[in-house]
């Protein structure tokens, strides 16, 4: 009887709680993450697929900036930078890392690469479907594909029979791999990717990429502190527990976790004759990502409260970040769950995010 009158009067609490919440301050000085952007140049002729970027062609590349963490703008302990170039049937990416230690034991496809260090790249055509895809390659080559329906935390499944079909990746090693007896320069890696395998990943609707289409993307270095025995390379180990890899990357995500896809950079199809590097997204950029930021809260961290509050309520958010930015936000219990309604004042942007994290523009 007391655990039930507990329950009871807990039960209460939240609920008047929640009834009477009409405003919610909200803190997001820290939660604002504004993606990268890259303009990827048109060529005319294919490349040849090596592992190196001495082409003719790669000299009309941009290279990005050099990596970052992936929680924070740490410098990282070693360099990478990445480019891109796309004609009309293949997307091109050449990334190089530096490294003093090269090396890597796995050699079968499809094997979980990450547990070497790696290079890999996240693709997602599409801002109204939830699929995207997932390429990893090591220095010995080896490649693991995979295609999620949607993000893990969401309960998203990785397909890992997926595979990108007529997709070709090189490696060059500027030292040598598996020797411990030296130091090394870098590793790089060149990729093909059809375009066609990407944009299927969001049905029949979807047959050719066009001047001026945007794709959400991110790349990412998994780097592993490493042990030598006998001259062998091995995931260093603490107390007995594997040592957490770093993670650098093109774009932050603000957390240890590369699953976050709408905070992914953009990258830019330029036309033939163009080369534009500050291209227009033609969305208002903050207003979505403080939209974002709510969804983390609300989703996962000191905002989960609201999804217990009744159906067709409406909370407002005071925030600075979105005052000093213009920007209205509210909170909508729906019967499946919720939306998170953001507008920018000034330019009349309206965005939406339901529970699914699915964005709609108005």
């Amino acid at each position: 009887m007391f655990i039930y009158r507990l329950f009871f009067v807990f039960s209460s609490i939240i609920f008047l709680g929640c009834n009477d919440l009409e405003n919610v301050e909200v803190d997001l000085a820290n939660s604002l993450i504004i993606p990268k952007k890259y303009s990827v140049n048109y060529i005319e002729s294919e490349i040849n697929i090596d592992g190196k970027d001495n082409e003719s062609q790669w000299k009309k590349a941009p290279k990005t900036p050099d990596f970052i963490d992936i929680a924070n703008n740490k410098k990282p302990l070693q360099k990478t930078y990445m480019k891109m170039l796309w004609d009309d049937e293949n997307l091109y990416i050449y990334a190089r890392l530096y490294e003093e230690h090269i090396w890597g034991d796995i050699t079968k496809r499809d094997a979980v690469i990450f547990k070497n260090n790696d290079f890999e790249v996240f693709l997602k055509p599409s801002i109204i479907h939830t699929n995207y895809g997932e390429l990893e390659i090591n220095a010995l080559g080896t490649v693991w594909d995979l295609l999620l329906n949607k993000p893990y935390r969401l309960g998203g499944k990785a397909n890992t029979k997926w595979n990108i079909d007529n997709l070709k990746s090189d490696v060059y090693i500027s030292g040598t791999i598996n020797d411990s007896s030296d130091k090394d320069y870098y590793w790089s890696t060149e990729i093909s990717i059809p375009l066609n395998e990407i944009l299927e990943i969001n049905g029949p609707d979807y047959k050719k990429v066009k001047s001026g289409d945007i794709w959400r993307a991110n790349f990412s270095r998994v780097q592993w502190e490493h042990d030598i025995s006998d001259g062998k390379y091995s995931r260093k180990k603490e107390n007995n527990k594997l040592k957490r890899e770093y993670n650098w990357v093109w774009s932050r995500q603000g957390q240890i976790n590369m699953h976050i896809p709408e905070n992914w950079g953009f990258i830019y199809f330029n036309d033939k004759n163009e080369i534009n590097t500050d291209f227009d997204l033609k969305i208002d950029i903050k207003t979505e990502q403080y939209g974002y930021a709510l969804f983390e809260k609300i989703k996962y961290k000191e905002l989960k409260y609201l999804n217990d509050i009744r159906i067709d309520e409406r909370i407002q958010f005071n925030s600075k970040s979105l005052k000093n930015n213009n920007i209205s936000a509210e909170f909508i219990k729906t019967k499946d769950g919720f939306l998170i309604k953001c507008k920018n004042q000034i330019d009349d942007f309206i965005y939406t995010i339901n529970q699914e994290g699915i964005i709609k523009y108005k």
